[in-house]
């Protein structure tokens, strides 16, 4: 990729970061092209092509996302302060263009979220994020690490990805009651599964997070065990691209692994996240490392 493509790439990161850390605040057209050091007669042209949807949309989209994560989480605050914070004047107003998005009412998402309408109404949100130009690793991102073992207490998602909104959910509250900060405890998620497996029945990960306390027989939803230590080639993914670590596991697979002279270790491959798990922190501020466990 040449310096001008690079650059005219970092521009458009820029705006997303913004749009990201800045929900509540003023996102207009001129607004958001001054971040990104472009002509505001131009910039929204430019977006769409880039993305394949408007600002304005993007930030519907964006603000939405963020609080239908606030509905699901069933915290304290009210269906009307969400509505608020997502930039609408009247709760009425934020249910019909809820209920137009995910064919629920937001109070009806509250009590029994339907994640399959919801992961298919921010595909556009998704697409555009996973769009802009595919991060270039290189041999000198990864690291080799030796990792000591990890206690940790797992919630396992067998089945359809369109269910693991649900799945997440079970799991921030179970960690919520259990005392576990995401700050002060280690959070990994094993992949088991391709992404997007050929069958999506077949889609399989384990959300985990370090703890050597006992866990209760009787709790059906998790079970205690250990990330084994090791050696492990290390990724580090940055800049919002932790919401999809497709790309690097790629890159490691197919690029640096055979031209490590490595070998893989019978262990799937895992990813930790440095900061809060969302919806608690801004996309760009999410930084997950992505290890491959090494012989």
């Amino acid at each position: 990729m040449d310096a001008a493509l690079q650059n005219y790439h970092a521009r458009m990161q820029r705006v997303l970061d913004y749009i990201d850390g800045h929900l509540d605040g003023d996102l207009q057209l001129e607004t958001v092209s001054r971040v990104a050091a472009f002509s505001k007669f131009h910039f929204h042209r430019q977006f769409t092509a880039t993305f394949g949807l408007s600002v304005h949309r993007y930030v519907q989209l964006a603000r939405m996302k963020r609080a239908s994560h606030r509905l699901a989480s069933k915290e304290a605050q009210s269906v009307t302060d969400i509505a608020l914070d997502a930039g609408y004047d009247a709760p009425d107003s934020f249910a019909r263009a809820f209920r137009q998005r995910f064919e629920q009412s937001p109070s009806s998402f509250r009590k029994s979220p339907d994640w399959a309408s919801w992961l298919a109404a921010f595909g556009p949100f998704d697409n555009a994020r996973n769009k802009l130009m595919q991060i270039i690793y290189d041999h000198d991102d990864v690291t080799i690490r030796n990792m000591p073992p990890t206690p940790v207490a797992i919630m396992e998602h067998r089945g359809d990805r369109v269910a693991f909104g649900g799945t997440s959910q079970r799991f921030r509250a179970w960690r919520k009651a259990a005392g576990l900060s995401p700050e002060t405890s280690p959070t990994f998620m094993i992949f088991r599964s391709e992404r997007q497996p050929a069958i999506p029945a077949e889609y399989s990960v384990d959300l985990c997070i370090g703890t050597d306390q006992p866990i209760e027989a009787n709790d059906a939803q998790m079970r205690a065990g250990v990330i084994p230590g090791g050696r492990c080639a290390v990724l580090r993914v940055a800049n919002g691209a932790s919401n999809n670590l497709e790309p690097a596991a790629l890159y490691l697979y197919r690029d640096w692994l055979p031209a490590s002279g490595e070998e893989a270790r019978d262990f799937p491959m895992y990813s930790q996240r440095r900061l809060s798990l969302l919806p608690d922190v801004p996309m760009h501020e999410v930084i997950a490392e992505l290890f491959l466990p090494l012989k």
